[in-house]
């Protein structure tokens, strides 16, 4: 070897981030091959590298003997006292191989050993450097479509996003440029094998923390997301700095904030509340834009009674039923909407006397909204237009 290998090493160093130290040990190794290759063993040969200049040498460590009955692991003592006068039998003596001795094949084979190697590594920098950014949001190039699949470019490796991880009549285009959420690297001897998605509640997540700097500093939390991709999300935030307003830090100035993430998620809805440990609270911010005359949380249960008023039962419901079924799965809680003659009509109001309410709708547990007059609820109802 000489100074232009090392100069060759340290541009793999540079351009392919695989250590110097790593490709000099693999080089070890192949001389190590070679050595085993031509001589049928290499236990006792050990390799010398200088990593600075790039000098090398091959030693085979030899033990001293009358008579050799094995030459490539011992030396006679007349050969010994050539080196050096002091050796005796019993001693150990370093011989150095010339690499010139190889063969072809056993020069081929430790090329090939070098190369390997190489590769080897060049997977393994992939695949922690995509590991690293598993659970993460990274944005990506359509390159084209595999059967329904989407075959996305993220920069050195191309991702996989898969049919069920796509937003339902979403259409990408070659060269479109997607934000996407790693669900999984795996490795293989191919390469990292890195699988996307489109669908998954922490995309929404993750953008709200790219976009929000609050959500990123930590000063607004974002306690839990429901999502049905393409059409709507709900997501429940908390504020740590009572002077910061999580709800309008996540907006932002007419929208802006939550604008782009819409846009980024194709004009999906995005709901965005306050949470609250107390559930019939949360409930009720869940259910939102309906009003919400009371809820009666039970927190052991999970399960959760609400009445609203009888013009916002459908609004609470919501179309085929989303806006309830995603503040079911936002907050956890099993929860049965009646309007107000409904519950009025089954007798829920009478049902609960004075003590009952005390035991089962206390503070914790039972929440009471003021019902909204008509004007009210025809800004609201205007809203959800």
């Amino acid at each position: 070897m000489n100074s232009e290998l090392i100069e060759a090493l340290n541009i793999l160093e540079k351009e392919k981030n695989i250590s110097k130290d790593t490709l000099i040990e693999a080089i070890e190794q192949s001389l190590l091959q070679a050595v085993k290759n031509h001589f049928g063993k290499a236990d006792n040969a050990r390799v010398i590298i200088d990593s600075e200049t790039g000098d090398f040498a091959v030693y085979a460590d030899k033990t001293v003997v009358e008579v050799v009955e094995d030459p490539v692991i011992e030396i006679s003592l007349v050969d010994a006292k050539k080196q050096d006068s002091r050796y005796d039998v019993g001693d150990i003596v370093p011989v150095e191989i010339k690499s010139k001795e190889f063969g072809r094949i056993a020069t081929q084979n430790a090329k090939n050993v070098i190369l390997q190697k190489i590769r080897e590594e060049e997977r393994k920098v992939l695949y922690n450097e995509y590991y690293s950014k598993e659970r993460e949001v990274v944005t990506g190039i359509v390159q084209r479509y595999v059967g329904k699949n989407v075959s996305v470019n993220l920069g050195k490796v191309d991702a996989i996003l898969n049919e069920n991880e796509m937003v339902k009549g979403e259409t990408f285009y070659p060269t479109q440029r997607i934000k996407v959420y790693v669900l999984e690297v795996k490795d293989t001897s191919k390469g990292p094998r890195v699988l996307v998605s489109r669908t998954h509640p922490e995309l929404v997540k993750r953008l709200f923390e790219n976009e929000v700097t609050e959500v990123r500093d930590g000063i607004v939390e974002i306690k839990c997301i429901s999502r049905e991709a393409g059409n709507r999300t709900k997501m429940a935030v908390w504020s740590n700095d009572p002077d910061v307003d999580a709800v309008g830090a996540c907006v932002g100035v007419n929208g802006s904030r939550v604008n782009s993430i819409v846009e980024e998620l194709g004009g999906e809805k995005i709901d965005i509340i306050n949470w609250d440990e107390n559930p019939a609270l949360l409930i009720e911010n869940a259910l939102s834009p309906a009003k919400v005359i009371y809820v009666a949380a039970d927190n052991d249960e999970k399960t959760a009674q609400v009445v609203v008023p009888d013009y916002q039962l459908s609004l609470a419901i919501g179309k085929e039923g989303q806006n309830a079924r995603l503040a079911a799965k936002l907050t956890q809680f099993k929860i049965d909407i009646k309007s107000e003659t409904q519950a009025i009509e089954a007798g829920d109001f009478d049902d609960f006397d004075e003590e009952e309410e005390d035991e089962y709708f206390d503070e914790e547990e039972f929440l009471e909204v003021p019902e909204q007059d008509e004007e009210g609820s025809s800004e609201t109802e205007a809203a959800e237009e």
